[in-house]
């Protein structure tokens, strides 16, 4: 990795090489986040926009002089990235932006953005010489891990809270991973998995503890400069849990800028639902220091009450200019509706959460007409089918006669 300089302490600054440290910052324990630094005047030796515009790789692997592997070997097959930034006229339309896209992860191999990150860390794994892994998840990244460990004969144990979704728990199981449900929160979960992950040697997948993991999230703010013909956009809306896909973001914007390809940064919006709203306080107090809480939201893969990625959240979103936003669960109900019927799009509660936060604040006159905007959206809805049905209402059910079907159709009228 010679366009790898090595590591960085978000706390205390401290600079260790890429193979000295395995996952946090000795002098702080789990809290001592690593930031992955590179060498931008190598990696302008070999990636170009130019270079881009040719090559027809059209995964997050387009991008691997950007990322922090040795070589291509280890790669998963299942193609993840470059998923969709979809233009959207009749959303356009009715909300009098002339310039919104909706970019859709749900469209990644397990059907979510944290695909993205557990491709590098399949990668860093096999790199070295691990063949089991491990991570907790309130249901994405443990799904997302489960699969890409399948495809390439990685054993993987995930640790769930018990009130997971049955159908992102039915991916870990058909995708053979070990499931180990904990009666209790996601952070107990996390605790749980990190203790494990020491005592058995497993190879952690945990963001926020593995420095690797952001580095596959920050593909999404690559390919949507791409996308947009290196014009970046004014904001960029994300749903925020544990605040390592927010952080993600802000580094490749940064990578791109630093390269040159891009001319500004965006603004980064952070959405979480209100009843998990650790980060929006912290920022709206001005501080990096957590008060933690007992999480209650419909969105279960933002459900944080200790956001293990604070720190690089609440940079992204300082350093950008941007905010954080807390929505209710009957606002993130209501952005699945209108994704879905009037975009096509259908998000799980959380992948809608970044679009009930742009509604927000347009409704409250914070945003302009003019300005280019891109909402992130996260999974598929097929994730947590329950909360779809909350949002949208059950089907209509007759006997099958025309009567039956007149008398409905009178009564619809």
């Amino acid at each position: 990795m010679k366009h790898v300089l090595g590591l960085k302490c978000m706390l205390c600054g401290a600079e260790y090489a890429a193979n000295e440290v395995e996952y946090v910052c000795p002098k702080h324990g789990n809290e001592g986040i690593l930031d992955v630094t590179y060498d931008y005047n190598a990696i302008r030796r070999h990636m170009s926009k130019e270079k881009l515009a040719d090559n027809h790789d059209y995964s997050i692997w387009r991008y691997a002089d950007l990322l922090p592997i040795v070589n291509r070997q280890w790669i998963p097959n299942l193609q993840v990235g470059w998923t969709p930034l979809y233009a959207v006229p009749r959303l356009r339309a009715q909300m009098g932006l002339a310039h919104l896209y909706i970019k859709d992860d749900g469209r990644n191999p397990t059907a979510s953005f944290k695909d993205r990150a557990s491709a590098v860390g399949i990668v860093k794994a096999r790199e070295r010489g691990k063949d089991i892994m491990t991570a907790a998840s309130t249901g994405n990244a443990a799904s997302s891990l489960a699969g890409l460990a399948a495809s390439v004969g990685l054993t993987a144990y995930i640790f769930v809270p018990e009130r997971a979704p049955q159908a992102k728990v039915a991916q870990l199981l058909i995708f053979g991973a070990n499931v180990i449900m904990v009666r209790g929160t996601y952070d107990q979960a996390f605790d749980l998995c990190l203790q494990a992950s020491a005592r058995y040697g497993w190879y952690s997948r945990n963001t926020a503890y593995n420095p690797y993991l952001s580095e596959g999230k920050k593909t999404a703010a690559l390919e949507i400069c791409e996308q947009l013909g290196w014009q970046p956009p004014d904001k960029v809306f994300v749903a925020v849990g544990d605040g390592c896909i927010i952080g993600g973001l802000w580094k490749g914007f940064k990578d791109f800028y630093a390269l040159g390809f891009i001319e500004r940064l965006p603004q980064l919006i952070g959405v979480q639902a209100e009843g998990s709203a650790v980060l929006v306080k912290a920022w709206q107090e001005g501080t990096e220091t957590i008060t933690p809480i007992v999480p209650n939201t419909i969105a279960d893969s933002i459900s944080v009450g200790v956001p293990r990625d604070a720190i690089k959240a609440l940079r992204a979103v300082r350093e950008s200019g941007g905010q954080f936003v807390a929505i209710s669960d009957e606002e993130i109900l209501e952005a699945m509706r209108v994704l879905g019927r009037n975009a096509g799009i259908f998000a799980e509660p959380a992948g809608a959460t970044g679009f009930a936060g742009l509604r927000k604040l347009l409704q409250q006159g914070q945003i302009n007409s003019e300005e280019r905007i891109v909402v992130l959206v996260t999974g598929n809805g097929l994730k947590d089918v329950q909360s779809a049905i909350q949002a949208v209402g059950k089907p209509y059910v007759i006997e099958p006669t025309m009567e039956a079907l007149h008398q409905l159709m009178t009564s619809l009228n």
